[in-house]
């Protein structure tokens, strides 16, 4: 039964692209914008936005077992980064950031979900590379990168070990279909060490692992390294190397066949950034929009907020679209705040992940 579901499900799933491709040609036969997406001005055609608004609900692909990123709670409830990224195009769309259906996926699962249709959204900690943007790759379409991070190594106190040539010939845990094992293969090879792999489906299989004694060390994107410590019995019995063995951009994805998608996605991530930009969060954002709507002189922000202008129905969405989503969620440093940062257990320095004119790589392009 579970495998008819699955098929069934996935059926499903192919009619939004079928009614992409019908949009597509109706869309060249009229005029339309480049990639038949977009028709002009509001007449924006996505078949997967139109589905999600049929079914009332963003189906939203996390992992599910990263503290901080996405797990849940013993109410059932699904918290972290990813999610409220989740939440944040969830209410964007449909008015609330309730309206998602989480799936939880393995490193193996997430590509195959979104290109099949299975989820609309993948919120998972996920790296953005050449190999997985490229149509003769994965063929995802990568929002904006939202949290910059690098594959670390973490090993037992105890083992007495303090950089990588300790590691030599040693078995290490890794995730299966992650970036992590390619950048520790490089960073090996490089200072001519080698190691065993093991790999592991799953984030919880991983780290059992290494736990059980089954690996010298477990090697990851470093924020994850941090996230599972502190589910540890004893998280200062366990030292993370502070070595960085490459460089990994973080960012949610949808599939390359619906453009019009990718780029409502793509806004609505930039907006997180451009409301802590603007000084705009989820305490302030309805005082912030009454004021807008009374001063004709703040021309930046009546356009940001959806007060004049149609910046949103330009991506298919609600002009009101920021507020809606920054109502649901706060802004980028409030999500990084509550879930990794020092509103957290994980307390994550910033780093790079500030804004632009904090010294950061987070930038959002101009709303008008």
């Amino acid at each position: 039964m579970k495998g008819f579901e699955t098929v069934l499900r996935r059926l499903k799933a192919l009619v939004p692209l079928a009614l992409l491709l019908a949009a597509s040609g109706c869309a060249n036969d009229s005029g339309g914008g480049a990639g038949g997406g977009v028709a002009g001005g509001s007449g924006v055609r996505s078949a997967h936005m139109e589905a999600i608004r049929s079914r009332g609900q963003l189906s939203c692909g996390v992992d599910g077992q990263v503290a901080g990123f996405s797990s849940v709670g013993a109410d059932g409830r699904y918290r972290g980064f990813d999610v409220d990224v989740c939440r944040a195009v969830a209410a964007a769309l449909l008015g609330s950031g309730e309206k998602v259906e989480f799936r939880n996926l393995t490193a193996t699962q997430r590509f195959p979900a979104v290109a099949s249709g299975e989820v609309d959204l993948l919120s998972r900690n996920t790296t953005v590379t050449l190999g997985r943007d490229a149509p003769g790759g994965n063929g995802m379409s990568f929002a904006p990168v939202l949290f910059h991070d690098g594959v670390g190594v973490m090993v037992p106190v105890a083992s007495g070990i303090t950089n990588l040539a300790g590691l030599q010939g040693r078995p290490i845990c890794l995730l299966s279909g992650a970036t992590s094992e390619q950048a520790l293969t490089d960073a090996m090879r490089r200072d001519n060490h080698s190691y065993v792999p093991l790999k592991f489906s799953t984030i919880d299989e991983m780290f059992g692992a290494y736990q059980q004694g089954r690996c010298a060390a477990a090697s990851i994107d470093r924020s994850a390294l941090a996230a599972q410590r502190t589910t540890f019995a004893d998280p200062a019995a366990h030292r993370i190397l502070p070595d960085v063995l490459s460089k990994e951009p973080l960012g949610p994805a949808t599939a390359q066949a619906d453009p019009a998608w990718a780029d409502a996605v793509r806004w609505i991530v930039y907006a997180l950034i451009e409301a802590e930009d603007q000084g705009i969060t989820q305490a302030n954002v309805k005082a912030k929009l009454a004021e807008a709507r009374t001063n004709p002189k703040l021309a930046d922000r009546r356009r940001f907020l959806g007060v004049e202008g149609n910046l949103g129905s330009q991506l298919g969405l609600p002009d009101d679209f920021v507020v809606k989503a920054i109502t649901a969620v706060g802004n980028y440093g409030e999500i990084y705040s509550r879930n990794v940062g020092d509103g957290s257990p994980l307390k994550i320095t910033p780093g790079p992940n500030r804004l632009w004119k904090d010294g950061g790589l987070l930038v959002s392009p101009p709303f008008r």
